[in-house]
């Protein structure tokens, strides 16, 4: 590909139905890449897909369904004869003080987050040797800075970065490159659902500038978009994220330690005030994932 252009590629884009993922589905369809869009919310995504003026096909799928998401992997390599970058995005949250949160909830954070991801990569790889395409990782700030009351997020984050990191040294050879974008507080339903809960929003606008910002989402992606461009193997939505990379050894002792017993103290009473309340997963993504999770058991 040259200059600016994606004219003929062929991008999968998982978690397309909203957020992140639905802006960059029309993002890369303005440079000309044709859409394969994945996800759980089928009327969104078709909508999305109607909006791009572009060749785009929406796959419903769970990103945790190995076999699921094989098919899907089989059937857009059928139809667009070839797939040139997989974009990893699916992902939900939670938040709140681990011994208080749904067990169900926070495993979900890590089988989407992390193993969803690893599920993404198992299925699209074939086709990425074949086309010596791009793989690119939607990771978070959580990858770089541990956070209290985020614990399933952060290590899903964590883990989904390590992953790609090793998956770039063991397919490099091969012609694949893999990269990692890391966004900070962006402007979604997720981000929106989770300042919705009372503690974490305080503790939030208590970090330090400029991490207690949420950003807007249109300049994050066109920076993905940049980075999917030129097959970055580091994408940074927010521009001052790159510079947490050399202090990144350092936070988890600053995070962890007086700063972090500070915080948590200052949190108690809105951390009581929210005692015994169920801590889902957050935002309308969440709800989607919940409703097709709960729609699958019942027809199953």
């Amino acid at each position: 590909m040259s200059g600016s252009s994606l004219d003929g590629q062929v991008v999968v884009v998982t978690g397309a139905a909203r957020g992140v993922g639905a802006l960059l589905a029309r993002k890369l369809a303005a440079r000309g890449a044709r859409l394969a869009l994945v996800g759980l919310e089928p009327d969104e995504m078709k909508s999305v897909a109607g909006s791009l003026g572009t060749e785009a096909v929406t796959w419903t799928a769970d990103v945790t369904d190995r076999e699921a998401m094989a098919r899907v992997a089989e059937e857009v390599s059928a139809h667009f004869g070839r797939v040139d970058t997989v974009v990893a995005n699916a992902g939900v949250a939670t938040g709140g003080p681990f011994l208080d949160s749904d067990p169900v909830a926070f495993d979900r954070v890590i089988q989407v987050n992390l193993l969803g991801s690893v599920s993404t990569a198992r299925a699209f790889l074939p086709a990425l040797m074949a086309s010596r395409g791009y793989l690119l990782q939607i990771a978070s700030l959580a990858a770089i800075t541990p956070a209290p009351l985020m614990a399933a997020y952060c290590a899903s984050k964590s883990g989904v970065e390590a992953f790609a990191h090793s998956l770039r040294a063991e397919v490099g050879h091969k012609g694949v490159r893999v990269g990692v974008a890391y966004l900070s507080w962006t402007d979604t339903d997720m981000v929106r659902g989770a300042d919705e809960d009372e503690a974490l929003r305080a503790m939030r606008g208590r970090l330090p500038w400029p991490a207690n910002r949420t950003y807007p989402l249109d300049p994050a992606v066109e920076r993905l978009v940049s980075g999917i461009v030129r097959r970055s193997p580091h994408v940074y939505a927010q521009w001052w994220l790159r510079g947490m990379q050399p202090i990144r050894g350092y936070l988890p002792s600053l995070l962890g330690g007086a700063l972090a017993r500070r915080e948590m103290r200052r949190a108690e009473p809105a951390l009581a005030r929210g005692a015994g309340v169920r801590r889902g997963l957050v935002g309308r993504g969440g709800a989607a994932d919940e409703t097709a999770r709960a729609s699958s058991a019942h027809t199953t």
